[in-house]
This record gives C-alpha cells, structure tokens and sequence, in this order.
C-alpha cells in the first residue's frame, strides 16, 4: 500500500497555494473578462469558423503524421543503449526546448523554396496549409515520440519473445503484442501531440505565415485579433482553453487517477 506523504511545512504549503494562484488566475481572468452574452453571435462568425476548421484540418493532419513517423521512431530510440540513439533522442527533443520562432527560421531554411530540400525538390510549403501541417508536425512529434518510447520501455520483453520463439514474425509479435500492451502510451502522445499542434503559433507564423483562409489557424486568429478586437481575441482563447481542457479530461486516467 501507497503511504501518504507527510504534512507540508506552513512555509512549503504558502508557496504551493501560490503557484497554484499563478497557474489559476490568468484561466480565470478569462473566464471573468469573456462576453458570455455575444458568444453565440461571435462563435457563429465566419472568420472563427474558418480558423477553427483550418486549426482542426492541420492539427489533425499533423497528429496522424507525428503517429505515422513518431511510432517506429520511439520503437527504435527504445531499443538497447547506443551513441547512435543519444544522438537522435537529442535531436527529437530539440524542438520541445527550441524557441518557436526559431523553430520555424529553421523550416525555413530546410523547407523553404530556397532552402536546403527545398530548393532541390522544388516545394511550395511557406505559406501555404501544408506549411502549416509541417510546422505543426514538427514541433507536436517529440511528444508522440517520447511517451511512446516511455511506454515501450516500461513493456515487459517476456511477451514478445514467447510470440517470437511461438514462431511469430518480427511484425506479428509489433502488431499482435506490442501495440495492444503500449496502446495507453499511444493514446496519451497522440491526444498531446495534437493539443500541441492545435496551440502552435511561433513555428507557424514563422514559416507559413499569418494569411487569413489560408494559413491563419486559431493561435494566430487570436493573435490578429488582439489589435483590432479584444473580445474576439477572449472568445478565441476560450475556445483553445475549452479544447485543452478536453484533451486533459481524456488522459485523466494515466494522470489524474482519483485514488
């Protein structure tokens, strides 16, 4: 059985109710400040509609691409100890710690029509919707990447080599064995990778630019409307919180068990 931990000195607890203060405040400055009596009217409006179904559109897009390349990703880095591996697992958690801005200078200049693939293969990305995907893809990865990897690591490896000397292929024993048991892990990164597409803004400023119908994703849309209208900038930034706060409630199992 689990033992609780002692009582916080009063010194510890004052500062625990001030960090919580800090986290709480600006959620309910939000809440307090929002026009709750315009919000049908402005949730109706064509310019959020738009941002919402292009945020959606490309979040969307950019979780299946971070799944798609994230899981054999994570499977590799979880497999024995190697420079090689350090090296990469380095490289994945950059764009969690880059700045976003520099993030997307650094698509730029990779994937830009004069950089470095992109001048060879001639792409057309900045500026466009798959920018945009791009941009989230690359910052929403690492997260995919490392709780799946945290997941396999924490596999029992007794299964898959029963399947393997039960004479089961190296991609029955991944598809059969493996996923079912790392599928709460699975789960996890791709609910936060794509929370974490859906709230991109530096990269994708940066790299796809802010053009409205085309590139101006919900991040953006609130960013545009704080020059020119507050309240649509509030009702934007509850409709993110309103989604973050989702995506939370769906892993409250693996993280906030109520016992």
């Amino acid at each position: 059985m689990r033992r609780a931990p002692g009582r916080l000195p009063a010194g510890l607890r004052g500062l625990a109710l001030l960090a919580g203060a800090l986290l709480a405040l600006p959620i309910l400055a939000l809440l307090l400040r929002a026009p709750w009596h315009e919000l049908p009217a402005r949730l109706a409006s064509p310019a959020l509609r738009e941002a919402l179904l292009l945020s959606l559109g490309t979040s969307l897009a950019a979780a299946l691409l971070a799944l798609l390349l994230g899981l054999p990703l994570a499977a590799w880095l979880a497999g024995p100890a190697s420079a090689a591996r350090t090296l990469v697992r380095i490289v994945v958690t950059l764009p969690m710690v880059l700045p976003p801005v520099v993030a997307g200078v650094a698509l730029l200049f990779a994937f830009g029509r004069a950089g470095l693939v992109g001048a060879p293969l001639r792409l057309e990305l900045p500026f466009t919707a798959g920018g945009v995907v791009l941009a989230e893809t690359y910052v929403a990865l690492p997260f995919l990447v490392l709780a799946v990897e945290g997941g396999l690591r924490g596999l029992d490896p007794r299964h898959a080599e029963a399947a393997a000397v039960l004479g089961a292929s190296p991609w029955t024993v991944f598809r059969r064995v493996t996923l079912p048991l790392v599928a709460p892990s699975l789960r996890a990164g791709v609910l936060v990778a794509w929370a974490r597409a859906l709230g991109e803004f530096g990269a994708t400023i940066t790299f796809a630019g802010n053009l409205a119908g085309e590139t101006r994703t919900l991040p953006l849309a609130v960013y545009a409307a704080l020059e020119t209208d507050p309240e649509a900038a509030l009702v934007l930034s509850l409709v993110l919180v309103a989604v973050s706060a989702a995506v939370l409630f769906a892993l409250r199992r693996g993280w906030f068990p109520l016992r």
